[in-house]
């Protein structure tokens, strides 16, 4: 048995995507493998068999080492929402805390995390573990529970992430190492450059003068992946990462279908667009403003951690009218809604202040592009996008009435905010049709469809589900992962593409054939570039699990 944690220097080092590499890497080499992350903040979570919530990178990396998710992988989770989070232990959410009241639970979950890390060990011949952030933040050093504090407790060996793309790699290293005090820094046994372009020989010098000064060796430099595409991102600073088709998928030509995703200030799993990102004959674009809808072919809400406060953003932005105005056009584009996304497409919404903060204001900010090369960015000189949303229109000025707020009005459904959480993993079929349906349900909202409302699933142990509108140009959904499969995705695309006139050629490789290809992909990154032998020996050098020093 052993265990390792991946730690960074900073945010964004590549923390997430090594450990997927490395968990993959190990798994083909025949090693009983798992990911842990001890702490987790992300609105993008997956579902475990047993209807726990859990990280997304989790989710990707026990894919990567091709085992099936567990709460134990992630015991805690935290979902922002403003200047609070919504707490999730051990696959439950517990309670919500801003950042200064979350410092005495975080203390007081250090023998959780340490007994699932623990319980992890002891069912799986080796652990590789995620940090978060920065390693060496003295501010948070006496609450931190997923860092190094945690491989101190453990008596587990950490290796340390460092993004040497941005610059100033080896004072990140240097300066993590040297603001660590002693029963911390004792825990570094290796250091990973990531993200390295152009020769690798050139950095010679200085990775001499770096091992001199911390007695710790540089165990690889993992060159830049360039523009390959990232899957099941989750941290806001991956959501900025390029991505493409893979070069043997190539272009999509003629007349791609256009998809204009709107940029939820609260967008949550974005993982719902990987399959879209795929299909060679689809251009993704985001959506801001009004102007970004012109001439698409389907807008996609997609889900939201804050229904309310995005729908208020969708009004003053002028959005909301857009998609009303285009959805009632004949010649329109097509509409679909996913989880938060469909709850603003019905009639109402009713809350009593479970998810909606009264005393805090719609965050205006828009979030980075996601994918950049993929997602087609708007003209900044056309003119239909330059105009302002004016403050008095009607639309914008909704005001709750009795806790209910009006939808956009395009479906049938009504949605009640309620208490427990859905949170379950669902299988099905369309309705009236033969394309299967899987994914993962994640939700507080209640939607009810009027009785004579036009379904659009149909699940095997939650019954209908979704709704369509009468001339199925708009529809909605609270299943995320919708479109993983395969056939109802090019179903439903290669439908909407016949109505709008365009292009559409199904991709010819299966999605989850492009996640596993993406995996390994990784795993060949590690393998040719970082000394795994070395790794996987020092994982070796774990405490017996249970047997380490403790908190």
């Amino acid at each position: 048995m052993g265990a390792v944690l991946v730690a960074g220097a900073t945010s964004g080092a590549g923390k997430s995507t090594v450990t997927s590499a490395l968990c993959r890497a190990l798994a083909r080499r025949g090693v009983d493998v798992a990911p842990f992350k001890a702490q987790n903040m992300s609105n993008h979570s997956a579902v475990t068999p047993d209807g726990g919530e859990l990280g997304r990178a989790q989710a990707m990396q026990a894919l990567a080492a091709r085992v099936d998710t567990d709460r134990r992988m992630g015991p805690v989770l935290l979902k922002p929402s403003g200047m609070r989070s919504h707490v999730v232990v051990l696959g439950d959410e517990v309670g919500v805390d801003d950042a200064l009241s979350y410092g005495d639970r975080a203390r007081s979950l250090r023998p959780v995390v340490l007994e699932a890390l623990t319980s992890l060990c002891r069912d799986h011949a080796v652990v590789v573990a995620e940090g978060a952030g920065g390693a060496a933040e003295p501010n948070l050093l006496d609450r931190d529970v997923v860092n190094l504090p945690l491989a101190a407790a453990a008596g587990m060996p950490a290796v340390l992430v460092v993004d040497i793309d941005r610059g100033g790699a080896f004072a990140a290293a240097f300066g993590t190492w040297a603001l660590l005090p002693e029963r911390l820094r004792s825990c570094l046994r290796g250091v990973v450059l990531n993200g390295m372009r152009g020769d690798v020989s050139l950095l010679d010098p200085a990775v001499r003068d770096l091992e001199a000064r911390t007695g710790i060796p540089v165990l690889g430099v993992l060159p830049h992946l360039g523009e390959h595409l990232m899957l099941g991102v989750e941290d806001s600073l991956d959501l900025r990462a390029a991505g493409r088709p893979s070069p043997e998928e190539g272009p999509g030509e003629g007349r791609p279908l256009r998809v204009g995703v709107v940029a939820l200030p609260h967008l949550a799993n974005p993982s719902d667009l990987d399959p879209l990102v795929l299909e060679p004959s689809v251009e993704l674009r985001w959506a801001t403003r009004p102007g970004d809808l012109h001439d698409v072919d389907l807008v996609l809400l997609p889900g939201t951690r804050a229904t309310l406060a995005d729908l208020a953003w969708l009004r003053e932005r002028g959005l909301a009218e857009a998609i009303v105005r285009l959805a009632q056009d004949p010649a329109g584009p097509h509409v679909l809604g996913i989880c938060g996304g469909y709850q603003m497409l019905g009639e109402e919404i009713e809350d009593d202040g479970i998810e909606a903060d009264p005393h805090r204001a719609p965050q205006m900010v828009a979030p980075a592009p996601h994918r950049a090369s993929q997602m087609v960015a708007p003209d900044p000189h056309r003119a239909s996008q330059m105009v302002a949303p004016d403050p008095h229109r009607a639309s914008q000025m909704v005001a709750p009435r009795d806790g209910v707020v009006p939808g956009l009005g395009l479906l049938p459904v009504s949605t009640r905010f309620a208490r427990p959480k859905v949170v379950r993993r669902v299988v099905g079929r369309v309705a009236g049709g033969s394309s299967a349906v899987s994914g993962y349900q994640i939700h507080l909202g209640r939607v009810t469809a009027q009785e004579d409302a036009a379904r659009w699933l149909s699940l095997d142990e939650a019954g209908e589900e979704g709704c369509l509108s009468t001339d199925h140009r708009v529809r909605g959904t609270t299943v995320h992962g919708v479109l993983d499969e395969d056939t109802m995705r090019h179903a439903f695309l290669g439908a909407v593409a016949t109505v709008r006139g365009r292009d559409f050629r199904p991709s010819p490789v299966p999605y989850a054939e492009a996640l596993d290809a993406h995996l390994e992909h990784l795993a060949d990154w590690v393998e040719q570039h970082l000394d795994v032998d070395a790794l996987l020996a020092l994982t070796q050098t774990a405490a017996v699990p249970g047997e380490g020093p403790g908190w």
